[in-house]
């Protein structure tokens, strides 16, 4: 648990180029990718931070762990990000008699065949909502890595493609520890991105209420005004476009060094592995390209940092006892990484 958000909360998406504009990047796929932030924001107040995770997660075929207190819109969060980008969505209320089976389906008995016939689970759609997801037992927890991973699912031996795009959007509650499992390191590096979900400011929750006064209903988007920005198609442009941002060698070394120096912090357990490494090159190259450049700086790395090291590192029970943050410790660590020229 964290004393602050994760990730570019002080950043938001940055705003779509003007027309004629000379950026060296294709502005098409780029802009209706911005838009979904926009529509998105038609029916969640704030939380940019989180917005920014789900999109630059989009973009990178990753997956994005929401934390944060029941109520801060998170299911809303997901459900308005899949109506922005026209993408089926599924939602898994995990609980701790979840079986394996419940999520990525299983082998049932058909009367008229006398045939076992695969019955797929909800994992076989293009956003799945793992909420609560440390509330269920590790063995269902692990049923989800092989589709994080590998995009597929096995079921008597053999392998089931899932569809594309794809993506788990996992959530946990900080404040609720009885009854919960807490996420293995494993499983937490299979998450690109974790974006944490803070209580609205006064304005901002005072917005919300005026919007519910209005008539707002979370189970009508539409009535909401929030329309279908992008799809499928726009989406795996963009994420080919995004392959195509360049990061020179001192950039790499820098990424090397942050992560090494995050393995050498006397306040941190367990610190950032090479996958992580290269989980950092992906985001950043992805907030390059939102952010209308072909290149990736070291301050593309540092503002993608947080969201995508903090739940890769762990403190030390020292740390723990004094009361350290990890967003304290990893901004410490990053200060003290000397950036290239």
């Amino acid at each position: 648990m964290s004393d602050q958000p994760y990730g570019p909360d002080a950043a938001p998406l940055p705003a779509p180029l003007a027309d004629g504009s000379s950026s060296p990047v294709a502005a098409g796929a780029r802009d209706r990718l911005q838009a979904v932030a926009a529509e998105i924001h038609k029916a969640v107040v704030g939380q940019d931070a989180a917005v920014t995770s789900l999109v630059v997660g989009m973009l990178c075929r990753g997956h994005v762990l929401l934390e944060g207190v029941p109520g801060v819109a998170k299911t809303l969060l997901v459900r308005s990000l899949a109506a922005s980008l026209d993408l089926e969505m599924r939602r898994v209320q995990f609980t701790p008699d979840m079986m394996p089976g419940d999520v990525t389906g299983s082998l049932i008995y058909d009367n008229s065949t006398s045939d076992l016939v695969f019955r797929e689970g909800p994992v076989f759609t293009n956003l799945l909502l793992a909420d609560e997801i440390n509330r269920t037992p590790p063995k269902t927890q692990s049923a989800l890595l092989e589709a994080m991973e590998e995009r597929q699912v096995t079921v008597d031996g053999r392998p089931r493609a899932l569809p594309d795009p794809f993506m788990v959007i996992a959530t946990q509650n900080p404040i609720e520890f009885d009854g919960t499992y807490a996420l293995p390191e494993a499983q937490l590096d299979r998450f690109l991105l974790k974006a944490v979900l803070p209580l609205p400011e006064r304005d901002d929750e005072v917005d919300v209420l005026r919007r519910h006064a209005d008539g707002f209903d979370t189970r009508d988007l539409a009535a909401a005004g929030l329309r279908t920005v992008a799809d499928a198609e726009a989406l795996h442009a963009a994420q080919a476009e995004v392959l195509r941002v360049r990061a020179e060698e001192p950039v790499l070394a820098y990424i090397v060094d942050v992560c090494r120096a995050t393995r050498r912090s006397p306040s941190l357990a367990l610190g950032v592995s090479p996958r992580g490494a290269i989980a950092l090159l992906r985001t950043a190259r992805a907030w390059a390209y939102l952010t209308g450049r072909d290149f990736v700086t070291p301050d593309d790395v540092k503002t993608m940092a947080p969201a995508t090291l903090s739940h890769r590192v762990r403190l030390t029970t020292e740390a723990e006892l004094e009361g350290s943050a990890v967003s304290s410790v990893l901004a410490a660590t990053l200060a003290g990484v000397p950036v290239p020229r």
